[in-house]
């Protein structure tokens, strides 16, 4: 007669160290033990850091690769710019024998050289270094925006592998605790409603898991493509989205915003591409004046007279001469292409002023987002996470005592996953934020990495 009352209680014991086991799996996003399919895809000493995946991105991505090619192209110009003017060598030959004059014939051969006065050649040099420059800072900038994409993926992923883990422990948690409900129900002492209550949160957990592991995924190869790595390679994330891995960070936004000013690649490119104009304008003037071409020719002639007094006479003539020819700037003086490089010089200001603003906007968004987020971060770990662990502890074990329903359990559950869902969005946005706080400043690499 005492069977029933000892399996109660047996029940009641393992639904309390199932309570337990919550706590573990509510704290297990902040750094707890790894399940099997959580292992999949984090690993803490064989996975790899974001700083691992940006320096193999910066050396492995095809794209970037691909607009290095840019730097390649413009100092062939540079090279091309550099060259003077080829010589020109003229051959011409005169007879008379289609015209009657057999005895008629000369030969001349001529050298001509062009001279590239005002600068010309300077200036096409001057400009194609400006090129160079501004194609280099161009490089600079993309590998700054890669950095910034590669470091909000990984967030991305290490968000997904936070809720993929807080999703297994509960459905573990409830897929256990639906055992112990079913021995309950048969021994009458829960309702089967109840069980099919449990049941439908277990599914529910399994189909969020579901969309979980396919972000998670989707991000896992976002990750490959940024690294250029093949989708098939090995690849597990090496961090923990909890942890602050990133370099520190200025104390104040005026700080970040003097960082930026100094460091910013598209800034420089931005003053550059003014340069570049500034250049064009000098080149254009200078092809509005004037070329000079020199020359010499060597001729050498025949002619015979036939009607006199003594008979023909034959005569042979050796000519050296020498001349310059200009042209005329009278109708083309370069009006045009000098107006375009005059507007492409105030173009280009007006884009400067734009992005030196771009840049104050952005460095002053990123630290408020950042200080938002840390915040937020703060304020979960000092209560929101203990008080709602406690809180589904509490009632987990008010429910063995018969003073909760399922409902109200579950509902506390659901609390809990709302809390560790917001708290893993906090973190992700303090990644985040502290990622685009030091893209926006225009912080190297080397001094972006721990």
């Amino acid at each position: 007669m005492y069977s029933r009352p000892i399996r109660a209680l047996a029940v009641s014991l393992t639904m309390y160290f199932l309570a337990s086991a919550s706590v573990c799996a509510m704290t297990a996003g902040q750094g707890g033990v790894m399940s099997a399919d959580h292992s999949r895809y984090y690993h803490p000493a064989q996975g790899i850091s974001s700083d691992e995946l940006i320096r193999r991105a910066l050396s492995s991505n095809a794209e970037l690769a691909a607009a290095r090619l840019d730097l390649e192209r413009t100092r062939a110009r540079l090279r091309q710019a550099g060259l003077r003017a080829n010589p020109t060598v003229d051959f011409e030959h005169t007879t008379g024998n289609l015209t009657g004059s057999p005895g008629e014939r000369e030969t001349t051969i001529g050298f001509s050289l062009p001279l590239e006065l005002n600068g010309q050649r300077q200036r096409r040099i001057d400009l194609a270094r400006a090129e160079l420059e501004a194609a280099e800072a161009e490089i600079a900038d993309r590998e700054r925006r890669l950095v910034a994409e590669a470091r909000a993926a990984y967030a991305e992923a290490m968000a997904a592998v936070r809720e993929l883990e807080i999703t297994e422990g509960l459905n573990n948690l409830d897929t256990q605790t639906a055992r112990i409900v079913e021995a309950r129900v048969s021994e009458g002492e829960s309702a089967p409603i109840e069980l099919n209550l449990l049941r439908a949160e277990v599914d529910r957990l399994r189909s969020r898991r579901a969309l979980i592991e396919g972000r998670l995924q989707s991000a896992m190869l976002r990750l490959k493509t940024l690294a250029g790595a093949s989708p098939d390679e090995p690849f597990r994330l090496g961090e923990d989205l909890a942890a602050q891995l990133l370099s520190k960070l200025p104390a104040s936004v005026d700080e970040a915003l003097d960082i930026a000013l100094r460091s910013r690649p598209d800034l420089r490119l931005a003053r550059l591409i003014e340069r570049v104009a500034e250049a064009g304008f000098g080149l254009a003037r200078a092809q509005g004046r004037p070329d000079l071409t020199v020359f010499t020719r060597y001729s050498r002639s025949r002619s015979v007279f036939d009607d006199t007094p003594i008979g023909a006479i034959r005569d042979k003539d050796n000519t050296l001469s020498f001349g310059v020819s200009m042209s005329i700037p009278l109708f083309n003086r370069n009006q045009g292409a000098k107006q375009e490089a005059a507007d492409a010089i105030a173009q280009a200001a007006r884009r400067r002023e734009f992005a030196e603003q771009v840049v104050r906007a952005e460095v002053a968004g990123a630290f408020a987002r950042h200080e938002a987020a840390r915040s937020a971060v703060a304020i979960f770990e000092q209560g929101v996470l203990a008080r709602s662990t406690q809180n589904l502890k509490s009632i987990r074990g008010a429910y063995e005592l018969g003073a909760f329903r399922m409902t109200e359990l579950l509902a506390e559950q659901r609390r809990m996953i709302d809390s560790q869902r917001e708290y893993t969005e906090a973190l992700t946005e303090r990644y985040k934020a502290a990622a685009d706080l030091l893209s926006a400043m225009g912080v190297p690499e080397k001094a972006g990495t721990r």
